[in-house]
């Protein structure tokens, strides 16, 4: 998966002039995530918390947590695709340590979603902590 850097993410998003230019970005965003095939959207894989259907899948290379992940709705496979960009391809530690509301702060974002988005974005990070942790 080629997902920008996430100071790569922030400044294209400062970029924009308004947050439906910043939307459109993010949905685009998601359309670069790998589809996740039926078969690994299970019950085991779904993310709880989340408006829409959230599945993600860990896999562990090299010492590395890399996520296969996926939603049934556009703008949610973009946020998972934010959310990627933070933790994807490091180490149980490194995941663990990133200022995951820092990031969210600088983008801004959590103003501009819903409560019920809010709460889906902030059960994506719960469950890759986990995993996370579970790996560490």
């Amino acid at each position: 998966m080629t997902l920008p850097a996430v100071d790569d993410i922030l400044e294209d998003l400062a970029f924009f002039d308004d947050w439906e230019e910043r939307y459109k970005y993010i949905i685009d965003l998601g359309k670069a995530l790998p589809v996740m095939c039926d078969a690994l959207k299970t019950p085991e894989r779904l993310v709880k918390g989340c408006q829409s259907n959230v599945w993600i899948e860990p896999r562990v290379e090299a010492g590395k947590l890399q996520f296969l992940a996926d939603s049934d709705a556009v703008i949610v496979r973009g946020l998972v695709a934010l959310v990627l960009a933070a933790y994807n391809d490091r180490a149980p530690a490194e995941i663990l340590a990133f200022d995951i509301d820092g990031y969210f702060a600088r983008l801004d974002l959590e103003r501009h979603l819903s409560p019920t988005r809010g709460n889906g974005l902030r059960a994506m990070v719960a469950r890759i902590k986990t995993l996370a942790a579970a790996a560490a």
